[in-house]
């Protein structure tokens, strides 16, 4: 063009150029092109349609499209899904089939893993330059487990981009409600986190067995726009033609009718139903019961008994069943071979290609499982592990199967080792739930030995602590750490004792514990197991000293303050980021010795936040969580919006529920400051509802009526105290109470009744609290020790280093305290100190409070 006609192309036009000679995908003309469903397929032409929709799309915009496709149990997702992958194979698609089978013992991923398999099958292979993510997980197993995630789901979108370069892709995520969240996760994040390519995700479901998990990824996609259809049953005129397809052209109105109104066009239904009119006639109809499984079990008596015994341990395999191993469990080929080909043609089974069978329908199997009495079904379970011993089977979650539904005392041993190898395969795996039900199967088989090896239960008790930790199960995690530490004290073996005790590393922002007897417990074992541990054991040293300071977080005593400092030095000095990092986790646990450290606190926050090059995502999280804390004490509310920020984007990338709990105190913290008092009020509540249940008593207990009663002093309110539960801030607020309701004396009584306040995030507000107490009570021995606790907080707000609460800043009460005390001078000044921290906190109605004139 420029040669010929003196003009340059615009950008579209050279876009087009760049997208020929890429042989980019949406230029294919087959890529578009519309498909019907095959003429074997009956009914589903809307829902077929609408999903070639979304594949159009996907391919001509070279975007990633979700179809979702929803029904009750046999309305025919599956099917739809075989038949849109045909249409579009035939078009040009590459597709690739997941499934996730329901409790049959296959490994965390599975869905993934099969289709990662069908796509090298179909001439997909990773670009030269990446790694294939299942290896990258692999390799990623000694890092953070947040960060592998992320990393491990950022390979996967870049791989199937890749794919995507060469034709457009189908990936079929089949019975997803089955799914566990590593698969949930990694579907969520093909969709939302960036595959650039013609990608069609389509993921089938049942629509009356939809799990917490399945809940939050469908929120997560939802954004997308995903297609959405859901399968009801067939017409009536879609029944009578199944009916005919399957029972002949002759079958007569009547009786496809009847199937019609019994099967609610259910497809599944209506072809047993139809086999069954075909096989026995119309009568048949009416000899057996109504519903779907009654007739699976009238098709199962039909069969020799051989047969019969055959299809249940079939069952027992699981869906698919690989012949080898059947014709092994049913003791001779003879038999088997007439069983199964008996089974076959009742239509129980499918050949699959390369000899393995399938059984026609998962509620094919899950009929003829559960009719299986306890007994035999644990003897099969128990035969068929043996087998697979040995073959040498490298699947250790189909062996941890097998042996843990045994149930026996001989298998006991075998359920054991291979349900934790599978939980520890698990964890590598981001299948944390997984992890959770293997480590507790694992338990359990322990539980059934006459003589567990303890080494072995101890990693298992304290994995499962660790498991629960990480997803959320707090309270029954401190249950099994402290079985753990009892079980270590039994031991004489320190270094073992060592590694048990200081294994829960799990990062920690509040300064109260959550259990205070369990955690007088761990000191006692930790500091038991530091006296004896030989001295070579440097790491497991540190280790210890920072579980001992971490445990003894708001004690009176520097006892955890040496342990921090301890461990702190020998992490420095065996250069050990992530020791370190737990090492500094403890030390920010006694910054509180004194008030106004709120900046020493600042500068490990910021130590944390550049460990991240290491890849310790959840200290990253805790180095802006304590960001937070430190610039809201000295109203540096931009910087702290920049860290919670930071933070919730960390936890929406690495799937940190826990981090939205703090940061949506911090904007209920916010709201106080700058916004009316009715909005910080609903910020506070609808806060505190994350804190239900969450696990974290320590944090939760008395929280809400605190942060409430120190928003109803700033804005001068009553203090309204009626069926209130303080929880552990009762001693510090009873005399303000008190004093509210003009019970002077009790109120004077209450205040000399105060304990020493623990060393904590709310040491400043507990302060300010007393002081207040003291001044309008005249207390001027109170007034005095309060002021000389406050001075060195003098230019921060009482409370706010919590990043949770604040009352006032602590320059305006120490203000009041100083003139009562007859101190003018010192007064001015912090009346200045207050107004600076007020219109640096852009907080309106703080500035008018601390403007007042004082007091004569």
């Amino acid at each position: 063009m420029r040669t010929e006609l003196g003009a340059d192309p615009g950008p579209k036009l050279q876009r087009v150029e760049a997208d020929i000679l890429a042989h980019a995908p949406h230029l294919l003309p087959s890529s578009t092109r519309t498909s019907s469903p095959g003429t074997d397929f009956v009914g589903r032409r809307l829902e077929f349609a609408a999903i070639q929709h979304a594949a159009n799309d996907a391919a001509r915009h070279g975007r990633v499209r979700l179809a979702l496709v929803a029904g009750e149990a046999g309305s025919g997702k599956s099917s739809l899904a075989e038949e849109i992958s045909s249409a579009l194979t035939g078009s040009g698609w590459l597709a690739a089939y997941g499934e996730s089978p329901a409790d049959l013992g296959v490994p965390p991923g599975w869905a993934w893993t099969r289709i990662r398999t069908a796509l090298t099958t179909a001439g997909a292979a990773p670009p030269p330059a990446a790694r294939p993510p299942d290896q990258m997980a692999s390799e990623l197993a000694t890092t953070d487990p947040a960060e592998a995630r992320f990393l491990f789901h950022r390979a996967a979108a870049e791989y199937l981009t890749s794919v995507s370069q060469t034709a457009p892709v189908l990936l079929v995520f089949d019975d997803i409600h089955n799914a566990g969240a590593e698969t949930l996760d990694l579907l969520a994040a093909l969709v939302t986190g960036g595959t650039a390519g013609p990608v069609l995700i389509l993921a089938t479901y049942r629509s009356t067995e939809i799990s917490t998990e399945l809940t939050a990824m469908l929120g997560k996609v939802a954004p997308f726009e995903p297609v959405r259809v859901y399968l009801s049953g067939l017409s009536e005129t879609d029944t009578t033609t199944l009916v005919r397809e399957i029972a002949g052209p002759d079958i007569n109105e009547h009786d496809s009718r009847r199937i019609y109104q019994r099967s609610n066009g259910n497809p599944f239904f209506v072809r047993e139903l139809a086999r069954l009119l075909r096989d026995e006639g119309p009568d048949a109809l009416d000899a057996v019961p109504a519903g779907v499984r009654e007739v699976i079990r009238h098709r199962m008596a039909t069969l020799p008994p051989a047969a019969q015994t055959l299809v249940q341990q079939a069952a027992v395999l699981g869906e698919d069943v690989d012949r080898e191993i059947l014709i092994d469990l049913t003791g001779g080929a003879g038999s088997a071979l007439d069983g199964l080909e008996s089974s076959l043609s009742a239509g129980l089974f499918t050949e699959m290609p390369g000899g393995s069978l399938r059984f026609t329908h998962t509620l094919v199997r899950d009929t003829v499982y559960n009719d299986i009495s306890g007994p035999r079904r644990a003897q099969w379970h128990s035969d068929i592990g043996g087998l697979l011993e040995t073959i040498s089977t490298t699947d250790v979650s189909v062996l941890a199967h097998h042996f843990v539904r045994a149930h026996s005392r001989a298998t006991a041993a075998s359920a054991a080792r291979y349900a934790g190898i599978a939980a520890m395969e698990a964890e590598r795996g981001f299948a944390l739930a997984e992890a959770v039900r293997q480590w507790r199967a694992a338990l359990d088989a322990f539980d059934r030995m006459p003589e567990p090896d303890l080494p072995a239960q101890l990693d298992a008790t304290i994995g499962l602590a660790r498991a629960l930790a990480v997803t959320g199960n707090l309270a029954e995690a401190r249950h099994y750490r402290e079985l753990a530490i009892t079980q270590t004290e039994q031991w004489a073996d320190p270094v073992q004792a060592a590694r048990v005790i200081s294994a829960f590393d799990v990062p920690a922002v509040w300064t109260t514990n959550d259990d205070p007897d369990l955690s007088s417990h761990v000191v006692t074992a930790a500091e038991h197991t530091l006296a004896v541990l030989p001295a070579e054991h440097r790491e497991l040293r540190a280790r210890l000293c920072t579980t001992i300071a971490l445990e003894l977080r708001g004690a009176a005593d520097n006892r955890g303050l040496r342990a921090a400092g301890e461990a702190e030095t020998i992490a420095r000095a065996l250069d050990d980021p992530a020791l370190l990092a737990f090492a500094l986790n403890g030390r920010f646990m006694h910054t509180y010795q004194r008030t106004g450290l709120s900046a020493e606190r600042g500068r490990i926050g910021d130590e944390l936040i550049a460990l991240r090059r290491h890849r310790l995502i959840a200290f990253e999280v805790l180095g802006h969580l304590i960001r937070i804390q430190s610039d809201c004490a000295t109203a540096d509310f931009d910087s702290a919006d920049t860290h919670a920020a930071a933070a919730d984007q960390l936890a929406a990338d690495y799937d940190l529920p826990m981090v939205g709990v703090f940061t949506h105190w911090y904007t209920a913290l916010r709201t106080t400051i700058t916004g009316s008092y009715h909005d910080a009020d609903t910020a506070y509540r609808a806060a505190a509802k994350m804190l239900t249940g969450s696990g974290m008593p320590g944090v939760e207990q008395g929280l809400l009526p605190l942060a409430l009663l120190c928003l109803r002093l700033q804005h001068g309110m009553p203090t309204d105290d009626a069926h209130t539960t303080w929880g552990p801030y009762e001693p510090w607020v009873r005399p303000i109470i008190l004093l509210d309701k003009g019970l002077h004396n009790e109120a004077a009584a209450a205040l000399k009744d105060i304990p020493d306040s623990p060393r904590d995030l709310l040491l400043e507000l507990r302060t300010c609290l007393i002081a207040r107490a003291a001044h309008t009570l005249g207390d001027e021995s109170t007034m005095r020790r309060c002021y000389d606790q406050l001075l060195p907080a003098a230019t921060e707000l009482a409370g706010a280093g919590s990043g949770l609460v604040t009352l006032e800043p602590v320059a305006h009460c120490l203000a009041e305290l100083a003139t009562a005390l007859d101190r003018p001078d010192a007064a001015e000044e912090h009346r200045q100190q207050a107004l600076t921290l007020a219109r640096r906190a852009h907080s309106t109605h703080l500035i008018a409070a601390v403007s007042a004139p004082a007091p004569e």
